[in-house]
C-alpha cells in the first residue's frame, strides 16, 4: 500500500512553496511522525511528518517550487527489506578493479607521459594592474611563473619576468625602482577585483519582507519619534520577584511584558495607533493583537499574542517562549502571523543602541527597544549612573499626528520607570 505525500494547505493566501530540504534519502526506511522535509512559504517555514511507517519513494526533490496539494513522494508500507543485500555486492565489486587503475596508469604517467601542471585551457585570474601591465607589453602570461597566494600571478612577477626576457627593454617612467624592489622584497599579493561570486534566489519569506519593507516605505508617511527610559525600577522589580516568578509560573520574567503591558495601556489611550488606514477610511480595533518580531536564520517573522490585554505577565512570557519554540522547531503556523494590530521589536537582543523601525503593514505603529546601557544622567539635580534604554516609536504620519505619538511614547517610559502602574500578577 501506497500513502501519498503531498504539500499541505498553510493557508488560503498560500498556492506555492519551496521544498527547501529533505531530512531522508530515496529508499530510507521512515517512522510514522517522523519529519520527512522543510517547505518554506512566503510566510512561514514548515516541516512536514510521515504519516505512516514504511519505505520513502521521493518525486519531487530539494530547491523546487511546488503548488499546494503536489504529490512530492509516497510512503510504501508494505515495503520489504529485500533490496538490502545490494549494497554489500557493489562493496564486493569496488575492490577488483582498484588495483589495475591504482597501478598500472600509474607507471605509465611516470615513465612515459608529462605530468600537465595545468589544463590546456587554464585562465589565471589576474589583478586590473597586472591585467593593464599584460596588454600594453603584449605579454604570454602562460609563461609567467606567480609566487602570489595559490600561484597568483601579481605585478611583481610580471616586472620579473619581463626582466630575464628582455633586460634591455625600457621600463616604462616611474617604474625603474619597482624593477629592483621585486627582486630584494617579496611583492604583497595584490586581491583580485574577480573573486568567486554566489548567486542564489531569494526565498519567499525573504522576497516577501522585501516587498513588504518596500511597502511600508512607499505607502505609508512614516515618522519615528524617541525617548529614553531610566529601567532602574523595572530591573529591581524583575530581580526581585525573578526567582519566584519561575517557580510558580515554569517561564522567566523578561523585560518584553512588561513592554507589552505598557503598550497595551497607552494603545487604550491613543486608539489610532492600534488602527490603520484603508482607503479613505480609518479602521479602529477594540482588541489588541501585539506581534513580536523575531530574527530567524530565514529573516524576521512576527508571531502575534492575540488580547494581548486579558492575558498575565505569565501568559504573555509563555505565549512568547512557545513562538520561540514552534520557530526553532519549523512549526509556526500562517494563523501565528495574522491579526496584529500593534508591533514591538527588539533589536537590544542584538546589541542595537538606537534605531528607526520599519512599520509592519498595514498597522500604524511599531515599538522599537533598545539595549541597556549604563549612562549619566540628571536626577534631583544630581548626576547618577543609571541603566538607560533609548526606544523607538515609529508612527503613521496620516492618522497620527506628532502630539499623539509623542504622548505615547511618553506613557510607556511613566509605565516603566513607575512599573507600580502595571497590576503584577504573582
Amino acid at each position: 500500500m501506497e500513502i501519498e505525500i503531498k504539500i499541505p494547505n498553510v493557508g488560503e493566501s498560500v498556492q506555492e512553496a519551496v521544498l527547501v530540504e529533505w531530512y531522508k534519502k530515496d529508499g530510507d526506511a521512515v517512522q510514522k511522525d517522523e519529519p520527512l522535509f522543510v517547505v518554506e512559504t512566503d510566510k512561514v517555514t514548515l516541516e512536514i511528518v510521515a504519516e505512516a511507517t514504511g519505505v520513502l519513494k521521493i518525486l519531487i526533490f530539494e530547491g523546487e517550487t511546488v503548488s499546494i496539494g503536489t504529490k512530492v513522494g509516497t510512503i510504501a508500507t508494505e515495503a520489504v527489506s529485500a533490496p538490502e543485500p545490494t549494497p554489500p555486492e557493489e562493496v564486493k565489486e569496488m575492490p577488483s578493479p582498484l588495483p589495475a587503475v591504482t597501478q598500472e596508469p600509474a607507471l605509465g604517467v611516470t615513465e612515459e607521459t608529462p605530468v600537465e601542471p595545468e589544463p590546456p585551457d587554464f585562465r589565471p585570474i589576474l589583478s586590473p594592474a597586472v591585467r593593464r601591465l599584460v596588454s600594453e607589453r603584449n605579454i604570454d602570461i602562460t609563461a609567467v611563473k606567480g609566487t602570489g597566494p595559490g600561484n597568483r600571478i601579481t605585478k611583481g612577477d610580471v616586472l620579473l619576468y619581463l626582466e630575464q626576457v628582455s633586460p634591455a627593454a625600457p621600463v616604462p617612467p616611474g617604474k625603474e625602482d619597482t624593477v629592483s624592489i621585486a627582486h630584494k622584497t617579496p611583492v604583497k599579493a595584490i586581491p583580485s577585483e574577480m573573486k568567486d561570486v554566489i548567486r542564489k534566489p531569494m526565498s519567499p519569506i525573504r522576497r516577501t519582507i522585501a516587498s513588504r519593507l518596500l511597502e511600508a516605505k512607499h505607502s505609508t508617511a512614516m515618522l519615528t519619534t524617541f525617548n529614553e527610559i531610566d529601567m532602574t525600577h523595572t530591573m529591581a522589580i524583575r530581580a526581585q520577584f525573578k526567582e519566584e516568578f519561575k517557580k510558580k509560573y515554569g517561564v522567566s520574567l523578561g523585560f518584553m511584558s512588561f513592554f507589552i503591558k505598557a503598550s497595551v495601556e497607552a494603545l487604550k489611550e491613543f486608539p489610532e495607533i492600534n488602527a490603520f488606514v484603508d482607503g479613505s477610511d480609518i479602521v479602529y480595533h477594540n482588541y489588541y493583537n501585539v506581534g513580536i518580531a523575531i530574527g530567524t536564520d530565514k529573516g524576521l517573522v512576527v508571531p502575534v499574542i492575540r488580547n494581548a490585554d486579558m492575558l498575565s505577565f505569565a501568559e504573555l512570557e509563555q505565549a512568547i517562549v512557545d513562538f520561540v519554540n514552534k520557530i526553532k522547531n519549523k512549526r509556526l503556523e500562517l494563523a501565528d502571523l495574522e491579526g496584529g494590530t500593534f508591533t514591538i521589536t527588539n533589536g537590544g537582543v542584538f546589541g542595537s543602541l538606537l534605531s528607526t523601525p520599519i512599520l509592519n503593514t498595514p498597522q500604524s505603529g511599531i515599538l522599537g527597544m533598545h539595549k541597556i546601557e549604563k549612562r549619566p544622567v540628571v536626577v534631583d539635580d544630581e548626576i547618577n549612573i543609571r541603566p538607560m534604554m533609548y526606544v523607538a516609536l515609529s508612527y503613521d504620519h496620516r492618522i497620527v499626528d506628532g502630539r499623539e505619538a509623542v504622548t505615547f511614547l511618553v506613557r510607556i517610559k511613566e509605565c516603566i520607570e513607575n512599573p507600580e502602574r502595571i497590576l503584577m500578577e504573582i
